[in-house]
Parts: structure tokens; sequence; C-alpha cells
């Protein structure tokens, strides 16, 4: 494969969860063109089965869409050095005010490979014992609990379409399909 080379990088613009760049690339035919790029910092998503086999999922408003989502819960690393089991375990008790002491990488997703280097790890956590929920000051959201087949079912009805959480219940549903049937 020919190389692309990148000439330039500008800053745009600062964000508080992301950074936008413009960047100006040498492409394999000799062009130059300007690309967008997104710098995300990275995050990490849980998949939390409860004993009786009903996966914790966090209903809540979002912005870029102006309306609710339910999703499994989430969140941004505290800087890229943190590693992202641990915030996976944080956001879980931040948001659902469950806490567990081992989870298991269920699988890695980049969100908008085009123009953004978000990564996101999703762990699997089950034996979830009650802990405290304490949400962030602009987090607003609700805990509902849902059967994994009921789950699929609203995936494929176009009723959740979260990546993070589609790729998350998926995930989980192919690696534990005999177990996790309830």
């Amino acid at each position: 494969m020919e190389e692309y080379k990148r000439l330039n990088r500008e800053l745009v613009c600062k964000g508080a969860i992301i950074d936008y760049y413009q960047d100006t690339m040498q492409v394999p035919n000799g062009n130059v063109a300007k690309w967008d790029f997104i710098d995300h910092k990275g995050a990490a998503a849980m998949v939390a089965v409860r004993e009786d086999g009903k996966i914790l999922m966090v209903r809540q408003y979002r912005n870029a869409l102006e309306r609710e989502t339910l999703e499994i819960p989430a969140g941004g690393l505290n800087g890229r050095e943190e590693p992202t089991q641990t915030a996976a375990m944080r956001e879980l008790e931040e948001e659902t005010g469950y806490v567990c002491d081992h989870v298991e990488l269920l699988n890695s997703i980049y969100t908008t490979v085009a123009f953004c280097n978000e990564k996101i790890d999703i762990y699997l956590a089950r034996d979830l014992k009650k802990g405290i929920q304490h949400l962030d000051e602009d987090e607003v959201l609700q805990v509902e609990a849902y059967s994994l087949e009921e789950l699929k079912q609203m995936i494929f009805e176009c009723k959740i379409q979260d990546s993070k959480t589609i790729c998350g219940i998926l995930s989980y549903a192919a690696k534990y399909a005999g177990a996790a049937k309830h």
C-alpha cells in the first residue's frame, strides 16, 4: 500500500471531551487534501448482568440526538493513562450504584473511524453487589434492567441505536448464548 503523509495538523478547537484538528494530508496519488480529525481520550463501557440474568441499562438524554437513549453504563477515561477496566468499574458504580470485583473484556471498538480515534473497551461484569449511585453534576439518568432477549429485540427493531451498546449486548449474546438465555 502506498503511503499517506501528514503535512500539517492544526488545532481548530479544544473542547471538554474532544479536540478538533484539521490535517493537511498528502495522499498516495500525490494530491493534497484537508481532513478533519477528532482526538478523543478514550472511554469504557460495561455489560452488567445481575444474578437473575437481567442486564443493567441506563436511560438518559443525549444532546446530539435531542432525545433519550437506552445504553449500557459507560464514560470517558479520566486521562489517557487510566486503565479502561478501572474506568468501566467506576462508571458502573457511578451510574447504576452496583459494584463488582472482577470484569472480563468483551470487545474493543473504534466508534467513528473516518474522522475520530475514540476507542471504547467494553467489559462484562457479573456477581454484582449493590453499592451507591453517585452521578456527575450534569447526569440525570434512570437505571433499568432487561433480559438479553428483550435487548436483542430492541436492537433488531432499531430502538437501541447506540454502537457501544449494540456491540456490548451482541458480543455478550454471542459469547454466552447458551448460558445467557433468561
